[in-house]
Formats: structure tokens, sequence, C-alpha cells
């Protein structure tokens, strides 16, 4: 898996748990040697003290050649596990469990010395056995003893199983050990990205509450501080694109109405001075909307406190809307129960009446405008008999001033390039995006998506919520 993708979190939780699992692993292995090598010795030990005994009685009952070696051999076994062989020069003696002198590990014997006997741990028809063997002291030959191992064997089972245990467990809690550092340490973070979303949004207000602690308040106090200084940017910059359009407003209706006087007495006037009267009636005409649509995008760059959102009922508000349009009326495909959005009716009157102009201005009119309800959601969809918009304009369409393929067009009906930016802005507000793509059977299709949801909370009369739609979406199918 690429790391780019692995969460902060993950990677924290990741590594407290390795971190703690090799640790632990370290001290469960140390502890592991230690433990078996200590008791492995303690048996060796005793195994020893028992086996010189047997091998003194052994020695003396050899030197004393009575015929009782085999019932000493059978007394001195030590449990039904146990087996007892002797070799001497007439051959091999064996009691206890039946083992073959041959399963004795080669160099046994050879290893043995007199007050050093030689040591080796092996398995015996399937029985763990630890084997001594030292030699017979004044006859020649060797006691070989084997000293069962189950129980020994039996408790580095357990402790294996313990220490496997403890150090999964161990890694499993550095993990959620990992997880709940990071979500506190991560805690602030989210702070910081949830109020940047919120800017982001709009909400110019929106600040961080102060920290406590001496690494974050700094941070929180100059992230507090460019919020300040970009709210006082935007305010000032919708501030004068207002006072600019609304100090345009006058000589503009001046010049209109002095250009409407003329257009009146256009019969006396010769040729060249009707085409220049024409070209700039047009150029005031397309100069008046420029100046309507920047004052309506520096009153959507104001703060959106939601005072104005209101249930709003998307069926009549379509029907009014393409009733109001001058364009031919499309089809209307309704659904018979009130779709009901929490929302600013002014701004979705002007998202569909844009929707509908730039429809027939490029797209050759609306044919279809539906507004139907599925999961949750409110979608109005507009429909119309155009080409489509290219895959690369695709955004390029929604920024000021853009008009796509139409750009170097100057006619009356080429439009500013700021009717989709306007509805990319109310969609914004209401916590949407606005996209293009193709409509099934060619032509363009503009959508508004709107969230159910946000309509109960306002009937429910929760303010928080009933404020913001939500993920309500405008889209643009070309």
């Amino acid at each position: 898996m690429n790391r780019a993708r692995l969460s902060l979190r993950f990677r924290v939780s990741a590594a407290f748990g390795l971190g703690l699992l090799v640790v632990v692993s370290v001290l469960s292995a140390a502890t592991w040697h230690l433990a078996t090598g200590y008791l492995l010795n303690q048996r060796q030990q005793s195994a020893d003290r028992h086996s010189r005994i047997n091998a003194r009685l052994v020695d003396n009952e050899v030197r004393t050649q009575t015929d009782g070696l085999g019932e000493l051999l059978s007394g001195l076994t030590s449990g039904p596990n146990s087996t007892i062989l002797v070799s001497l020069p007439g051959g091999w003696h064996t009691a206890g469990r039946p083992v073959r002198p041959e399963a004795l590990p080669s160099g046994l014997l050879s290893r043995a010395r007199p007050g050093a006997p030689a040591h080796d741990r092996f398995t015996a028809d399937g029985v763990p056995v630890l084997a001594v063997a030292q030699p017979l002291a004044t006859a020649t030959g060797f006691y070989v003893e084997l000293h069962p191992l189950l129980g020994l064997e039996r408790t580095f089972r357990n402790l294996r199983l313990i220490l496997v245990a403890g150090t999964l467990a161990c890694g499993l809690f550095g993990v959620a050990l990992g997880a709940w550092a990071a979500r506190r340490a991560l805690r602030p973070l989210a702070a910081f990205t949830e109020t940047a979303a919120r800017i982001a949004r709009g909400d110019m207000r929106a600040r961080l509450p102060e920290q406590a602690g001496p690494d974050l308040a700094p941070l929180a106090e100059t992230f507090n501080s460019t919020a300040d200084a970009l709210e006082q940017r935007v305010r000032r910059d919708a501030r004068f694109a207002a006072d600019v359009s609304h100090e345009l407003r006058s000589p503009l209706t001046t010049m209109t109405t002095v250009a409407e006087v003329l257009e009146r007495r256009r019969d006396a006037m010769p040729a060249p001075a009707q085409k220049a009267l024409q070209l700039l009636l047009a150029e005031l005409h397309r100069f008046r909307g420029m100046v309507l649509d920047l004052l309506e995008i520096a009153a959507v760059d104001q703060a959106d406190n939601g005072e104005e959102r209101e249930l709003v009922d998307l069926g009549p508000l379509v029907r009014s809307g393409v009733a109001s349009s001058p364009a031919p009326h499309p089809t209307l495909d309704l659904a018979p129960e009130p779709l009901l959005v929490a929302a600013d009716r002014r701004r979705l009157d002007r998202v569909l009446a844009n929707l509908l102009d730039n429809a027939a201005r490029y797209g050759g009119g609306a044919v279809r405008v539906a507004a139907h309800a599925r999961n949750g959601v409110v979608r109005l969809e507009v429909d119309d008999a155009g080409e489509g918009v290219p895959a690369e304009l695709r955004e390029r369409i929604f920024e000021r001033f853009s008009r796509g393929l139409h750009a170097g067009r100057r006619d009356p009906d080429s439009g500013t390039g700021l009717g989709l930016a306007i509805v990319a802005d109310h969609v914004y507000r209401h916590d949407g995006r606005v996209w293009a793509e193709a409509r099934p059977g060619g032509g363009a299709r503009s959508s508004w998506n709107s969230p159910k949801r946000a309509a109960d909370a306002v009937l429910s009369r929760l303010p928080d919520r009933a404020a913001r739609p939500g993920n309500c979406r405008c889209r643009v199918r070309s």
C-alpha cells in the first residue's frame, strides 16, 4: 500500500504497536532463553547426582560379581519412562522402558570421562529424554541413564504459549494506545481542519478557540490573525466591487437612456450612424448586465449567516421559474410529492434562471426540467438540445468571466461569463458543488441536489441544522 494513502492516525498506531511488539519480543526471547536454560541446568544437575549414585551401586555390584545386577537395575529405575543401560565387556544390560542401545546419540559414550559425565537430549520412541553417560570406576564399561523430560517439556510449552500470547497482546495494546494517543494529539488538528473548512465555505467569522498548550497557542493565534486579515480583505474587496458597481449604475443608466432616445430617431440618421448606434446599444446592454451580475456576486461574497433560509418546495419553484422564462417552455418532469429543501428562495430562483438562460444562449434552449427525490436527496435537472461542453472546459466554465467556446464573441447574446459563476457561488453557499458532464442522448444537463434532511431540520425547529441544506450539488452535464 502506498504510504501517502495511509492516514497519520494509522501510521502512529502502527508505529506504537510495532515498537511495543519489538520490545516485548526481545524481552520474551530473553526470558525464554534464561528460563529454559535455568530449568535445563537444574534438571541436568539433578540427573547427574542421581546417575552418579546409581553408577556407584552398579559398579559395586559388578565388582562383587553377584547375580543380582538385573534386579538392581530394575530397582534403580525412577519411573515407567526412565531407562538404564549398562555396557559391560559381556554386552548390554537394560532395565526400565525398552530402548535399544543403537538409539543412543553417536559420540555420547566417547565424551564420557571419569568425574565428567556426558549429556545429550534426544527423543527416544516419542519420549523426550536427557541421557547421562559416565564410565564405571572398577570395570570396563559405561553406565547410561535416560531421564524423561515430559514434565519439563510441558513447562516449556506453557511458557512458550504465555510468552507468545503476551507478546501479541502487547502488540495489540500498543496499537490501541497509539490510536488513543493519535486521536488526542490530532484533536486540535481536527479543530483546525473544521474551522478552515467553515472559512472555505464562506463563514468568515469562524475562529479557533484559545489553546492552553504552549505548542498550539501560537499556531491558533496565528491562524486567527490570518483569518481576521482574510475576512477584512474579502469584505474590502466585496465592498469595493459593490461600490464600483453602484457608481457605474448611474452613468450607465444615463447612457442607456440617451441611447434609447437616439434609437427612437434612428430613421433620421445616416447608415453609418445607425450601425454605430446599434453597436453602442448592444455594448450598453451587455455592460448593464455585467454590472448587475457584479452586484449579485458582491452580495454573494458577503457572509452567509443562514437567516434567509426557509422551506422551499422545488415543484412550485420550478413551475414559476419556467413560466417566467422568456425562452420556449420545456417539458416538466416533476415528482408528485413535495420536494422540500431548506434554502434561500431568491438564490434558488437565480440558479434556475441562470441555468435556463445558459441553455437558451448556448444549448439550443431547455428541452426538459425534472425534479425528483432519491435516497433522501432532492435533484433538479435542466436538459438542453446543444452540442455539449468539451471535457477540457467543464471546470473553467464556472469561473468568472469565462465564456468557453464563445470567448471571442461580442454580440448581445454572448453573455458576460458571470452567469454560471453566480450559479456556482450560490450552490457553494449551500455547501454544494457544480460540475459538467454529458447528458444521455446529447446536449447538456444541469442538476442541483439538496438533502431533504435539511428540510426536516427546519420542520423540527433546529436553526443550527436548518441554516445549511448540507451536501447540495449543482451539476451541469454537457
